[in-house]
């Protein structure tokens, strides 16, 4: 192997699980191939991430240039706090933007975690760096048009973005937050949050303005659904692989997620071979998903994944640990 990507294997994935000083200097051929199969995996899931945070970034700016700004409607949650306050003070969007956000990247930082509290900081900022320099087509001037379509493309933003380990938006992360502290779901503190929105729309804009604006959030909503696949607010994920040990112990000690763990048998067909194996079973949100798919393609590129909605959980790991992505 090049000395140089011996030193980059050390230093990035080995250094993070050295036990003692002469494993750290002096390898095994076998822990420099794993560390160089870790490394392609990080580096490539990083690589999607990034591509997936840039094309949300553009689309939810082309949503809020060519569609919603110049017809004065909103959306929900962050963005459409942003285009309220924009609408009434006619302050660059792009700078309130960042403002509104300032919170939510503090209240990530506190609830999810480090990293991910970093992505959505570069994904707001490149959404406001893009809305202050890019300059979109004004599309139409139909309201209906506007509303929808401006709306489609903002939750198609918002989704990739998602999608990339960040969001554009900070609502979901209040939500998340709330929802632990008020015992209830994060559906319904969204739902709240925009009540409030679009009813002061109503009241400082017009009646008409803030149903237009209505539509164009539904608009955004099930186009973000579709984007993220459909995925719930938790994915229950249930893992056969013959590393369940490995497996179990990264969900407990790198995601910090409860892991249930039964007795079962693998086999293929009527006729194939069966064998007893642990099977393991966690629930994470939608936000994680994508980071605990990408560890356990790092253990075993084999195991059996199926991942099934939840719409809510109560207990457990999941409300009383922060989420780390």
């Amino acid at each position: 192997m090049n000395s140089l990507w011996k030193k980059i294997i050390i230093r990035t994935v080995l250094n993070k699980k050295r036990k003692n000083d002469n494993e750290y200097t002096s390898p095994s051929v076998y822990r420099l191939a794993k560390g160089l199969w870790e490394l392609r995996i990080s580096v490539r899931e990083y690589l999607k991430d990034a591509v997936l945070v840039i094309l949300g970034i553009f689309s939810a700016a082309f949503g809020f240039k060519g569609f919603l700004l110049s017809n004065h409607f909103i959306d929900g949650g962050a963005t459409g706090i942003s285009l309220l306050i924009s609408a009434l003070t006619h302050i660059p969007l792009y700078l309130l933007i960042l403002i509104v956000n300032i919170p939510f990247i503090f209240l990530a930082y506190k609830v999810i975690g480090k990293s991910f509290a970093l992505k959505t900081a570069l994904a707001i900022s490149g959404l406001a760096l893009v809305v202050g320099t890019v300059t979109f087509p004004d599309v139409t001037k139909d309201n209906l048009l506007v509303a929808l379509f401006g709306g489609a493309f903002l939750g198609a933003g918002i989704g990739l973005s998602v999608r990339g380990g960040a969001v554009i938006d900070g609502t979901e992360v209040l939500a998340i937050y709330l929802s632990r502290k008020l015992g209830t779901t994060m559906g319904d503190i969204i739902i709240l949050i925009n009540v409030i929105i679009f009813s002061t729309a109503a009241y400082f804009l017009s009646i008409e303005i803030a149903l237009y604006s209505m539509i164009a959030y539904m608009a955004a909503s099930k186009t973000l659904d579709f984007v993220i696949e459909g995925i719930e607010e938790y994915t229950g994920v249930t893992i056969v692989s013959s590393k369940n040990i490995e497996i179990r112990e990264m969900i407990s000690d790198k995601m910090r997620r409860g892991v249930t763990v039964y007795s079962g048998r693998s086999g293929f067909g009527k006729t194939g071979a069966t064998k007893n194996t642990d099977i393991v079973y966690s629930v994470v949100t939608r936000l994680e998903l994508s980071k605990l798919k990408t560890e356990i393609e790092k253990i075993d590129p084999n195991a059996f994944v199926v991942m099934s909605s939840v719409k809510d959980t109560r207990g457990g790991m999941i409300k009383k640990r922060p989420l780390e992505h």
